[in-house]
């Protein structure tokens, strides 16, 4: 009890309620219906919620596959020329310099140079994506409240947007050595499919990652050239390492680049056979896009409420 005198009068304010004393924080806020604000969502309302936001998430990849080229005379057909021009580069240097075409013919080689070219890119460019997508979209995290994984995801559906303009590419040069269309090409689909996934969960395992440690956008670049020379992107694992232990050229072609590379190889080059797959290929290609799909997605989750904080 506390009094307040005011020109003579007397103001008298009531004690404090014992009614709470002696309860916890979290006590309190469950008594009066209160949450932490920001607070990560449970597991299934979070993919509802991120469910919802479908539309924005194809808006805003669309947007930002427009506005890359914006500044460009060419504008869109940078989109398909950048990695055909890298694809050239790559032959010039692997392919007539150091002949690592070795154990394929040039009609092979270079449908298999330009497909190992594109469809590495396409994981490459996810990866680099979403190192970015938190860190690089601060002003945009902090500002509004939605899902986090709307970054990442929208910018694996961008990559797999330009992959898509670049397939034409990849059809002609195909056909142009000798590779005609089949029923085997439709196997590019599934395999498109189970990739995307896989760099959906990769996006978002960095994604987390690049948000506590902006600084690991400037190592993947050497992490990601590592990885396309050890994939076979420039050359056939089996014939370079036919010299080698077994298990080494194993390790190389189940590793997730080679896998979907190799899938898509063999799906639309003529002289591209399955003894140049890895045993039980598509169930392999099931299996990297299941752990990193799903457990890059619990794992991005997980963060939720610490993203575009501190």
């Amino acid at each position: 009890m506390s009094d307040t005198h005011l020109g003579g009068a007397v103001a008298t304010s009531a004690p404090p309620s014992s009614v709470d004393e002696g309860l916890e924080p979290a006590a309190l806020a469950a008594k009066y219906g209160l949450a932490v604000s920001g607070a990560r969502p449970g597991l299934f309302e979070y993919v509802r919620d991120l469910w919802s936001r479908r539309h924005f998430i194809l808006a805003f990849s669309s947007a930002k596959l427009t506005a890359q080229y914006s500044q460009a005379k060419l504008g869109q057909v940078w989109q398909v020329a950048t990695p055909l021009l890298n694809a050239l580069v790559y032959y010039l240097i692997f392919g007539l310099i150091l002949g690592a075409g070795k154990g394929l013919s040039k009609d092979v080689y270079v449908p298999f140079l330009v497909t190992g070219i594109f469809v590495f890119t396409f994981t490459q460019n996810s990866v680099m994506a979403g190192v970015r997508a938190i860190s690089g979209n601060l002003g945009l995290v902090r500002a509004l409240h939605f899902p986090r994984a709307t970054l990442p995801i929208s910018f694996s559906l961008q990559q797999l947007q330009q992959l898509l303009f670049s397939m034409i590419v990849l059809v002609v040069v195909a056909i142009s050595f000798g590779s005609y269309p089949s029923l085997r090409w439709l196997l590019v689909v599934p395999a498109l499919l189970l990739q995307f996934v896989f760099n959906i969960g990769l996006a978002l395992i960095m994604a987390r990652m690049g948000a506590k440690t902006p600084d690991l956008a400037q190592l993947m670049p050497f992490v990601m050239r590592t990885w396309m020379y050890a994939s076979g992107v420039m050359f056939s694992i089996q014939a370079m390492l036919a010299d080698k232990p077994a298990w080494i050229a194993d390790v190389l072609m189940y590793n997730p680049a080679a896998v979907y590379m190799d899938l898509i190889r063999y799906s639309l080059i003529e002289g591209y056979g399955a003894e140049n797959l890895p045993s039980h290929v598509w169930m392999t290609a099931l299996a990297w896009a299941l752990v990193f799909g799903i457990g890059g997605f619990v794992y991005f989750w997980k963060a939720e409420e610490r993203y575009g904080r501190g």
